[in-house]
């Protein structure tokens, strides 16, 4: 049986595509994949570009990225704080 395709969010460059990371609560770098199209358009908004993956193909680009795991279908993201603001 081969491997489900996960949708995984990118950054188009000029010369290509790019992971996008994200950062847990406590700061650490993390990958994230959704198990639909829908599932990212709703955490990451419409707009969000994509490429299709299986999870050993994902783990393989992470390995020397630092990043300490795949967050498959997250529920949201968190914005990041302003200090100062009131």
């Amino acid at each position: 049986m081969p491997e489900p395709r996960l949708f995984v969010p990118v950054r188009m460059g000029a010369y290509g595509s790019s992971l996008r990371l994200f950062r847990t609560a406590s700061g650490k770098r993390t990958a994230v994949a959704f198990s639909s199209p829908v599932r990212l358009a709703k955490v990451l908004g419409t707009r969000q570009q994509w490429v299709q993956l299986t999870e050993p193909a994902l783990r393989d680009m992470l390995t020397d990225l630092d990043v300490i795991g795949i967050v498959i279908d997250p529920a949201g993201t968190m914005s990041r704080i302003t200090r100062g603001a009131a």
